[in-house]
């Protein structure tokens, strides 16, 4: 669909010497683009979404130029549609550039509201067709063009009921200068509890504020007023410093709890017993409710330890897999490894594994220092936070060997087998990949 409206635009320069007045009458008239609005990104066949990787990037839609043949900028609209036609039409952002990313959260919505969704037991369809397109404008009510529209295949797995967990990703989030500088990317993700409208989150967060909000939306949040433990709807933001933090949200009571919170490995085989450095960290894994990590080891010993400190440790006494409170210490030989603990169960797993990386001038010198590793936190998806990332650029490959290695050539945040390299922003970065799509696709938030 196309609606073209013409506008004339006059622009009348009157210019006064000493006694005389002389009219040059300067006219630019706006035409219907000469050249159109078009997408240039390539889409996929089909974009499979799921609710663990909401924060990761969807597509990030580029088009080109509109030139209307005035002086005079051009602002673009991304548009969706649900029904098609656009009669329905939504403005997901607008820019005077040229490209706008949407995440895989905004593509749950989208699909929520064509009545998809991945419930076995309902009669609603897992894969439908979402719509899109750009409207490229001048002024307020001035001439304006459409691109095609682009219909994307959306599949929502169905959920079996078989993954091995009992939690699922919430509707709530934390938001702010503490985490996502108030929403300049997705909110960090509360998970559901064995108790109902309690949640609970496993987060690092910076020096600054925080809010608890519910579906990355501002309409409806809570804050503490009183800094009392008890959340306000629209209360005042909440002071936090950095660190690894369980923060749990209790909705039947309306309270919340912050407390310092983080399982890691300390040992000759990682960090010299904590002489070089801070444990490595484990990522909660919802859909098992266990803590998994991706790390590089050394030929050494290891044992896991709460918050970094020895007051709560865990050795393997017997080495028969389970985690004994103050027991012997693990032996494990150098290699790159997937590790899993349990701590409903205590027992824990080491395999070694493939393990994704960060390489580059942007990181560690193109390989200069280890790179920094991702943990797979289910079988699609693999994190990386908090990385230190500098101005220059930077690729993944798995176990520091350049036989494979994922970049990004066309810069459309698609992951290319030996593509070219990412640019970087200096900063701290959570670093998402996902290959749910099959091609895999990543996401640097900052």
């Amino acid at each position: 669909m196309k609606k073209i409206k013409i506008l004339g635009l006059f622009i009348i320069a009157l210019i006064g010497f000493n006694s005389c007045t002389q009219d040059d009458d300067l006219v630019f008239t706006a035409h219907e683009p000469s050249e159109g609005v078009i997408f240039l990104n390539t889409f996929l066949e089909e974009y499979v979404l799921t609710p663990a990787t909401s924060g990761n990037l969807g597509e990030r839609f580029t088009w080109s130029d509109a030139n209307f043949d005035v002086p005079t900028s051009v602002t673009y609209e991304l548009q969706n549609s649900i029904i098609g036609d656009f009669s329905d039409a939504n403005t997901i952002g607008s820019t005077g550039g040229n490209e706008l990313g949407v995440s895989v959260g905004q593509l749950l919505g989208f699909a929520a509201e064509a009545g998809l969704d991945n419930d076995p037991d309902t009669e609603a369809l897992n894969t439908g067709q979402l719509y899109f397109r750009v409207r490229a404008f001048i002024g307020l009510d001035g001439l304006e063009a459409f691109s095609p529209i682009q219909a994307l295949t959306v599949v929502l797995p169905e959920d079996t009921g078989t993954g091995g967990g009992a939690f699922e990703i919430s509707n709530w989030g934390i938001v702010g200068s503490g985490y996502n500088n108030w929403g300049a990317y997705a909110d960090g993700f509360f998970y559901t509890t064995d108790t109902p409208d309690v949640f609970v989150a496993y987060t690092t967060l910076f020096d600054g504020e925080i809010k608890f909000r519910e579906n990355n939306d501002w309409a409806v949040n809570y804050g503490d007023t009183d800094a009392d433990g008890t959340i306000d709807l629209d209360g005042d933001n909440i002071v936090v410093t950095a660190g690894n933090y369980k923060i749990t949200l209790d909705m039947a009571n309306g309270t919340y709890t912050i407390e310092d919170f983080s399982w890691g490995i300390v040992g000759s085989a990682f960090n010299d017993w904590g002489g070089d450095g801070p444990d490595a960290k484990f990522y909660y894994d919802y859909t098992t409710d266990t803590f998994k990590l991706g790390v590089k080891l050394l030929d050494g010993e290891m044992k896991i330890r709460f918050n970094n400190d020895w007051g709560t440790n865990f050795g393997d006494t017997g080495a028969d897999g389970t985690l004994d409170q103050d027991g012997d210490n693990i032996v494990v030989t150098a290699g790159f490894y997937a590790v899993t603990i349990d701590m409903n169960t205590m027992a824990y797993t080491i395999e070694s594994a493939d393990i994704w990386g960060i390489v580059g001038s942007g990181y560690n010198d193109w390989g200069a220092t280890p790179d920094f590793t991702f943990t797979q936190v289910n079988p699609d998806v693999w994190i990386a936070e908090i990385v230190t990332l500098l101005d220059g650029e930077i690729k993944f490959r798995t176990n520091e060997d350049w036989g494979n290695n994922l970049g990004d050539t066309g810069a459309d945040g698609t992951l290319d087998p030996d593509g070219d390299n990412i640019i970087s922003v200096a900063g701290n970065a959570r670093i998402w990949l996902d290959f749910s799509s099959g091609t895999g696709m990543y996401t640097i938030n900052q």
